[in-house]
């Protein structure tokens, strides 16, 4: 036998075990990964998501525009909501003390717990170590299967954390926006932990350094040092981040944050949170902070503040103000540098579909939601396929809204506001 056939033979032996190797489980797996982030990095290679750019149409309501127009920069002016709200009612208990806050304090009992291992589980993690705090004993598994019940989901909100705790637990929880490094001192000090979600700067799964949403819990803070200490779920458990940073970070969210307390200190945390205690005045004064802070920052925190002024109103239902400030966003969006774009920001915040939506703008609703959709490899982003579906109805696309609905309960099992869509269009899922 010759040299030659006998190198084929063996080359084809070594072809036929590894065939057979790699579909044991754990290989298969592990190639399976390894093939999709091949994919990953391949289709970020050509089409670099950092460079695509959203344009709202020219074509604007004339109340809408007519709301942009006041929105040229003036140092000496404030931003007003362009809805009238009834004037500002105190609700809150009067705080018990007005003693000042210690110059450092740091709360102990939170289970450490990592989201390594699955699949975008910072949410879920973060929740159970805030849950933990109070006694819970439950696993980041537990609310992981109830809020993303398709494990590939990209991003869990707020809104579903909160969620779980009311349906899934015997503990209640507070969303508000607009907080600020004070209050969170003030809610740790008086015996609270925390839940922020921030933008941050992460290595993702293609090897770039990246913008991306993340929660942490704050279970600490230090004047002297002036630091805040987190249990970050990605890097670490007592993290400390400097106070400018951790603001800075927190502001790409609209400063929302959660807090969650036994039934029986409702009174109590009501009292610490002031201000706070009233939702919608929680959106009142983020409105005025993002409003302060549009003339105060430029580039990437610019950004952030005229997003977060759209978010404030769009959860106070004013949505022409809204509009008109998303659009200031998106329009400030291409000036800013290409490897710091916040260019994940529709996977973690979706009021510019309500915004649009109620506004009758419904091309803008499916041209984003598209947009958003065709730049990610896996697209599994429930919000963006049903504002999709819903403005696609509106102007005629019924076939195109049922799709789109049945799309998101693939991606997200018995999302409500989807099974309601298809409901109202007469048809099942």
């Amino acid at each position: 036998m010759s040299t030659r056939i006998k190198l084929l033979l063996v080359l084809l032996t070594l072809l036929v075990m590894s065939g057979l190797v790699a579909t044991l489980p754990p290989v298969r797996e592990s190639v399976a990964y390894h093939f999709e982030e091949i994919k990953t990095r391949v289709r970020y290679a050509l089409y670099p998501p950092e460079k695509v750019v959203f344009i709202p149409q020219a074509a604007i309501a004339t109340a809408v525009q007519a709301t942009v127009s006041a929105f040229t920069p003036d140092p000496s002016a404030t931003l007003a909501p362009t809805a009238t709200f009834p004037p500002q009612v105190d609700t809150s208990t009067p705080e018990p003390t007005a003693t000042p806050l210690p110059a450092a304090f740091t709360l102990q009992g939170v289970r450490y717990i990592n989201q390594h291992g699955l699949w975008n589980y910072c949410a879920p993690a973060n929740l159970a170590m805030e849950l933990s705090y109070w006694g819970w004993t439950g696993t980041r598994e537990d609310i992981g299967n109830y809020v993303k019940p398709f494990q590939e989901d990209k991003n869990v909100m707020p809104y579903e954390l909160a969620d779980y705790v009311t349906s899934q637990t015997k503990l209640s929880v507070a969303l508000r926006y607009g907080g600020t490094l004070d209050l969170l001192k003030k809610l740790v000090a008086n015996g609270y932990v925390v839940l922020i979600e921030k933008g941050t700067f992460i290595t993702d799964t293609t090897g770039t350094l990246s913008w991306m949403g993340h929660y942490n819990v704050v279970t600490g803070y230090s004047d002297t040092t002036r630091e805040v200490i987190v249990q970050d779920s990605y890097f670490k458990p007592d993290m400390h981040i400097p106070y400018n940073t951790i603001t800075q970070e927190w502001r790409a969210f609209d400063y929302v944050f959660l807090v969650v307390y036994p039934p029986e200190k409702e009174q109590n945390l009501m009292a610490v949170l002031g201000d706070y205690a009233d939702a919608d005045n929680s959106s009142r004064i983020a409105a005025k902070h993002a409003s302060d802070e549009i003339y105060t920052l430029t580039g990437n925190d610019q950004f952030f503040a005229w997003f977060n002024r759209g978010t404030s109103l769009v959860n106070l239902q004013d949505y022409a103000g809204a509009a008109a400030a998303y659009d200031a966003a998106f329009k400030l969006y291409p000036s800013l540098a290409e490897n710091k774009r916040p260019w994940r920001m529709m996977w973690y915040q979706t009021g510019p579909y309500f915004a649009y939506y109620y506004m009758g703008r419904y091309q803008d609703v499916i041209n984003l939601a598209t947009q958003t959709i065709d730049y990610v490899e896996k697209p599994y982003l429930e919000e963006s396929f049903y504002w999709r579906g819903r403005a696609r109805a509106a102007t005629g696309e019924v076939s195109e809204d049922i799709s789109d609905q049945r799309t998101v309960l693939k991606y997200h099992p018995g999302f409500q506001p989807a099974l309601d869509e298809l409901n109202r269009l007469g048809v099942g899922n």
